[in-house]
């Protein structure tokens, strides 16, 4: 190996780490560390479009979060993608799940330590708790959101002889209270818990800080005047005036690498 190439093989790996690092020190949970080193080596990554939940490809290395990591069929995604949608809807105050990128960012957590239930007890008796306790069950949350999005493709079938991504707004909308109510038989747990359990994923992915994968653009942030992640309110904390503070993410504390 010729000195030349040595260095170059030195500066990718420490390009490497030094991206590792940044991971590692600016985000815990849910599987993000092998998520965005996964993400550094995909150029082409797949996206939700604005139409009707057509996922297409597009390249675009500022978009890296929008890969799959968990979901190997696109027709689960797609339905995913719109029940997220119609649960966190865009209207004339900001956009709607698919649009914040929520699809891509409950992907990522199933595929982590969170979707695989790494950090709970997992070993039974599983009894039914009171509703202060939430739901028991053996499944893991990456088992029970697989097992609710062929669930919504079935009973779309049974009920509309449609697929869920052919429906009408208002149409996914019934099938979506059907598991909201329970009424749905589901293995392992009840469809009322996969609701609870799909609706809270959809709302983190709008409010959680972008490094995760959602609330693209700090869009969630911004509807609700959240300055998200600011490394100091020194400045403003003396002033008697409500203050209007631009939403700043992790992404903006960490350093640009000098080329």
């Amino acid at each position: 190996m010729s000195e030349n190439d040595e260095r170059k093989d030195a500066m990718t790996r420490r390009q490497f780490i030094r991206k590792g690092g940044y991971v590692a020190g600016g985000a815990i949970g849910g599987g993000i560390l092998g998520a965005s080193i996964s993400q550094m080596f995909t150029p082409t990554a797949p996206e939700v479009s604005k139409t009707k939940n057509e996922v297409v490809q597009k390249a675009d290395v500022e978009r890296f979060n929008q890969a799959l990591m968990f979901f190997n069929k696109q027709e689960d995604f797609k339905v995913l993608a719109q029940a997220s949608e119609r649960i966190f809807p865009a209207d004339d105050l900001g956009p709607g799940a698919i649009d914040l990128d929520v699809p891509f960012y409950i992907d990522h957590q199933l595929a982590g330590a969170w979707g695989n239930n790494a950090r709970d007890y997992m070993l039974g008796p599983f009894y039914p708790g009171i509703e202060t306790q939430g739901f028991q069950s053996h499944l893991k949350r990456n088992e029970i959101i697989s097992q609710g999005i062929t669930r919504i493709q079935s009973v779309s079938q049974e009920k509309f002889k449609k697929k869920f991504t052919e429906l009408s707004d208002q149409e996914q909308d019934e099938i979506l209270a059907t598991f909201e109510k329970g009424k749905v038989k589901m293995k392992g747990v009840s469809s009322n818990d996969f609701f609870t359990l799909l609706r809270m994923s959809v709302l983190e992915g709008v409010y959680a800080d972008p490094l995760y994968g959602g609330n693209r653009d700090m869009a969630g942030w911004k509807m609700k005047g959240f300055p998200g992640n600011q490394m100091s309110y020194l400045a403003q904390i003396e002033s008697k005036e409500f203050l209007e503070i631009e939403p700043s993410s992790l992404h903006s504390h960490i350093a640009s690498p000098k080329k």
